[in-house]
């Protein structure tokens, strides 16, 4: 609906340039655009700094944003130097839908980020209690609202013929309340994760999204007299039917373009761009279908967020130039509109509190009689009820609708406005205070607690893997430790089959003997690979052979598209090179962390199965040193230990003999290596024991230990050391690499 004032504004620019001569568009004047660039300085300037002192105070920064927007507006800085105030913000309409058209970019963008924070699983758990509280929480308002407009005074009705359409009016006025006051609040209070803020804002879009179907009507009945039951019908079918598209079909198809681009052209930037674009070109969609175009933007967020390929640091991206621009424009810009001074006739200051108080109980009322339905506590309703009070900058765009089509005169105008602004500044302390009193349930804790750790995880971060084989007989291991990784996270994987051609390729040997044989072989290597694969959590892996003179080049070509992990699998071939020529480079030049799973050289016959076929390891072994690569290799452990219900023993080997400081108190210090990294793996779900020892070659100690305890894996962190052109990852790694009686996993990530 305030989208239409640019589209206002480009219609009134070609009719002024079609009045004047040719059908050209008018461009905009040169003090227009000076205007709009100094308006948003100020507004900026002033938000932002208010808001890092409402923030030093511990207060949310949505509360200082407001307020500098009141101080730019008439009521201060219009009381102090009007003319200076008048200059910046001219009394031009053109030049105020300049302003509107940014100022709502941030709304949408603030709509995206919210939804990218959406936990559409936690909502459709709780579905059934935001129905009740969003129910109750439009109902009530709704009967005060219309009976509070059916006796007002006459005095206070710009017609008194419209009583009835008066009344709906400020009906809508009392329910309508602002998602994105709601989200910044939350996002400002580090509560929009918590189950208590997933509700909040659950339950605050039904109310939005019901709230600007019900203001349609009402202007609807405003202008034309009547309300068309067609258009009411129209509206709120398609809200339905365009929310269940995105929820049911719309998921595979925004995850598949996401997937796409991130494939073809990878990057955080091409993933932000088209996440805009989407939001956009869906808010546009909703706005045609006569529904409030922040809804098709807050449902693309939360299929976005949800996209297995989606990356957070796209959300980050939009977060901070939301939180840094678009959004404090938008709050700034709220609070210019208002006028206090309108507010100091005293019977409008009764009326205006009278309003306030109204809007604040039947509110407060209505969700808490709600949450009591849903079975919340006390303070659980207290916190939906304060939180879902704020009315913000959706009350002052009802406000500015309202006085556009005669049905508000100047002073109810004004006192709108003061609820929508009194009432955004009253619901962060309130909330902060009744959520205090919210305690934390034993599983809403878990969960807080896997995303924080999730958060800071190397393991969990990984989406993308690309599995790069030699041998058809070394990919069985590698692709089913992949798998045991996607058991609790959604992971794309591209396998590529890769080894060098014999001779150079020309036309007339496309069809040769030998090519077809190799074909054959590598399409055989990726039906291997494919088997475990297909227990990926996300989508299909990707199969890939790999033709090349210089293979080991198109590997790492395809290893610089946005991989977190590169996974490499070898079999011990009694050689002096641990891992081969080719090898040996991808390693080198990798990219990204590289995993390299090496299996102790056993004879193949003729037609065996595949080796490791159902491999499932019940014993994993991990040495340690407390560096950051040993902990990376210790959350592996513990995530590959927790899908197949195996035993972790993390192993600190202290050497002999040393006269260093640190190794003094070698024994003091290996246990508490252990205990810290037994800590961690702990929180991943993983069985875990620990083991703390002495020796003269702590190589040789674990190799002995691994054979004795019967382990089936061993988990090496380690990083690459640049001494020559073969991968060298230290004497003592290589050492237990070549003599461990089990599969090694050795993790060079930190």
């Amino acid at each position: 609906m305030v989208f239409q004032t640019a589209a206002t504004l480009l219609t009134d620019a070609v009719a002024e340039a079609g009045a004047a001569g040719p059908a050209v568009l008018k461009s905009l004047g040169h003090h227009a655009v000076f205007l709009l660039l100094l308006q948003l300085a100020v507004l900026l300037a002033t938000a932002r700094l208010l808001g890092e002192l409402l923030r030093k105070l511990k207060q949310p920064a949505v509360i200082g944003e407001l307020a500098a927007g009141v101080l730019l507006g008439p009521s201060v800085l219009g009381a102090l130097a009007p003319e200076l105030q008048h200059y910046i913000f001219p009394r031009d309409q053109h030049q105020a839908d300049l302003l509107s058209v940014v100022s709502w970019l941030g709304v949408l963008f603030l709509i995206i980020v919210t939804g990218l924070e959406t936990d559409i699983g936690l909502i459709k758990r709780r579905g059934k209690s935001a129905l009740l509280i969003s129910s109750c929480g439009i109902t009530i308002p709704l009967l005060a609202g219309a009976t509070f407009g059916w006796y007002l005074p006459e005095v206070y009705l710009a017609d008194p013929s419209k009583r009835l359409v008066f009344a709906l009016f400020m009906a809508v006025s009392m329910s309508i309340c602002a998602v994105p006051v709601i989200a910044k609040v939350l996002m400002d209070l580090k509560l929009i994760r918590r189950d208590i803020g997933q509700l909040i804002l659950a339950s605050a879009m039904t109310d939005d999204t019901v709230g600007w179907i019900l203001l349609a009507v009402v202007a609807g009945l405003a202008t034309a007299g009547q309300v068309d039951p067609i258009s009411v019908a129209e509206a709120v079918g398609g809200a339905l039917v365009f929310l269940g598209l995105m929820l049911t079909v719309g998921v595979p198809i925004v995850a598949r373009i996401i997937s796409g681009v991130d494939r073809r052209i990878g990057g955080v930037n091409a993933q932000t761009s088209l996440v805009i674009a989407l939001a956009l070109g869906a808010a546009a969609l909703t706005h045609q279908m006569g529904i409030e175009a922040v809804l098709g933007a807050f449902a693309i967020g939360i299929l976005a967020g949800q996209a297995p390929r989606f990356r957070r640091e796209v959300g980050h991206t939009l977060e901070v130039v939301t939180a840094s621009f678009l959004a404090p424009i938008f709050f700034a810009s709220a609070g210019v509109k208002v006028d206090l001074a309108r507010l100091a006739n005293q019977e409008v200051a009764l009326v205006g509190l009278g309003v306030l108080g109204l809007a604040c109980a039947c509110k407060i009322t209505g969700v808490y009689v709600g949450a009591t339905l849903a079975r919340l506590s006390h303070w659980e309703r207290l916190a939906m009820g304060f939180g879902m009070n704020a009315r913000g900058a959706m009350e002052i765009v009802v406000a500015t609708v309202g006085l556009g089509l005669g049905i508000l005169t100047i002073e109810l105008y004004s006192i709108i406005v003061m609820v929508a602004i009194v009432t955004s500044m009253m619901a962060p302390p309130m909330l902060r205070w009744a959520l205090s009193r919210v305690k934390m349930g034993e599983g809403e804790a878990k969960r807080l607690e896997a995303e924080a750790i999730a958060a800071s995880s190397f393991v969990r971060q990984i989406r993308r893997v690309l599995l790069v084989s030699r041998h058809a007989h070394s990919v069985d291991l590698p692709a089913q430790i992949i798998g045991y990784l996607s058991h609790e996270q959604p992971i794309e994987a591209t396998a590529v089959y890769a080894r060098p051609q014999a001779v150079k390729s020309s036309w007339w040997q496309f069809w040769s003997r030998r090519r077809r044989r190799y074909a054959a072989v590598g399409a055989k290597a990726l039906e291997r690979i494919a088997r475990p694969l297909r227990l990926l959590k996300g989508s299909r892996p990707e199969l890939k052979i790999i033709s090349d003179a210089d293979p080991a080049e198109q590997v790492l070509t395809e290893a610089h598209r946005d991989y977190e992990l590169l996974v490499l699998g070898e079999v011990h071939r009694g050689t002096e090179s641990l891992f081969g020529p080719m090898a040996d480079r991808i390693i080198h030049k990798a990219p990204c962390p590289t995993l390299i799973v090496r299996e102790p050289a056993r004879e193949l016959a003729p037609g065996q199965p595949p080796l490791y076929r159902l491999w499932s390891p019940r014993k994993i072994l991990v040495p340690t040193v407390g560096t950051e690569y040993s902990k990376n290799a210790v959350e592996l452990a513990a995530v590959l230990a927790a899908s197949t219900r195996a035993e972790v023993t993390i192993l600190h080997i202290s050497r002999t003999g040393s006269n260093d400081v640190e190794t003094a108190r070698p024994h003091e210090i290996g246990a508490q290596i252990v205990a810290r990294e037994a800590e961690r793996a702990k929180k991943f779900g993983a069985s875990v024991e620990t083991v703390v020892s002495e020796g003269v070659r702590p190589e040789e100690d674990i190799v002995r230990l691994a054979a004795q305890g019967s382990f089936d894996l061993i988990v090496l962190g380690s990083s690459l050391r640049a001494v020559s052109t073969r991968a060298f990852f230290g004497h003592r790694v290589e050492s237990v690499l070549k003599h461990a009686p089990c599969p090694v996993v050795l993790l060079s990530a930190g």
